[in-house]
């Protein structure tokens, strides 16, 4: 049993990188053109508090080495996101962005960390950690629901990119399989609640997917980039402790 939830969770590492590094061409096209036009920090900001608390879960409970090493990447991967929108980013958008990245990604996760170390001890400091990351998580594999009633009212999945929303389903899956074996139910309940989120998503795009009438594009400007319009709307991906034991607003 230990040797297969070993292996699960290091596919479940392998999906989870994949869905961190899933908004690099967002961040590509804002390195290119210097500017981060209409993109949000929030989603980003929130992924990266939850990826540092997942993988503060994962320091302080045995056995979870996988869900340490694949949020800490997470980390990593989410504070060069947020660097370049810091870099990137108009005056008053920085100042935003700067301001809500101390809050919760200087001020909450301090106050999180201080509080578990010196409030609470033993397995009473992984269980109120573990309440904390799971609330967070299903929050944020909550947030795509504005991106599905967008696909049910236009009839259409131009804002839910099919990768995407593949990921998300495959992360919850093997996330809330490895929960099982090892018999976590922190991981187990936000990464349920995700891999049935990936399911309906998945079915509004089999439902909604289809070709775009040619009569009713007037230019080639009027077509927009899926994934980057998606990116704007209020979705986050969950970090890959909780989707895992990952772009999005917070939108875990």
């Amino acid at each position: 049993m230990t040797t297969l939830s070993f292996f699960v969770g290091v596919v479940g590492n392998i999906i989870s990188v994949l869905l961190f590094l899933s908004p690099a061409g967002t961040f590509w096209r804002i390195v290119k053109n210097r500017s981060t036009e209409e993109f949000e920090s929030l989603p980003y900001i929130c992924t990266l508090l939850n990826s540092a608390l997942w993988t503060y879960y994962g320091v302080i409970k045995p056995g979870s080495i996988l869900v340490a090493t694949v949020n800490g990447f997470g980390v990593m991967v989410e504070m060069i996101y947020v660097t370049l929108f810091l870099i990137f980013a108009p005056p008053t958008i920085r100042a935003k962005t700067g301001m809500i990245f101390g809050l919760l990604d200087v001020g909450f996760l301090g106050a999180a960390v201080l509080v578990t170390q010196l409030v609470v001890q033993g397995e009473m400091r992984i269980n109120v950690l573990g309440f904390l990351c799971a609330g967070l998580n299903i929050v944020m594999y909550g947030s795509p629901l504005a991106a599905m009633k967008t696909v049910v009212t236009t009839k259409s999945v131009e804002y839910m990119p099919f990768l995407l929303s593949f990921f998300v389903f495959l992360n919850g899956a093997i996330w809330t399989f490895y929960a099982v074996l090892v018999q976590d139910y922190f991981l187990m309940v936000p990464n349920g609640i995700g891999f049935l989120l990936g399911i309906a998503q998945l079915l509004l795009y089999a439902i909604y997917s289809r070709k775009p009438d040619k009569s009713s594009i007037t230019s080639s400007s009027d077509l927009v980039d899926q994934s980057d319009e998606w990116q704007r709307q209020p979705l986050i991906i969950p970090s890959s402790s909780s989707t895992s034991n990952i772009d999005e607003k917070c939108e875990v």
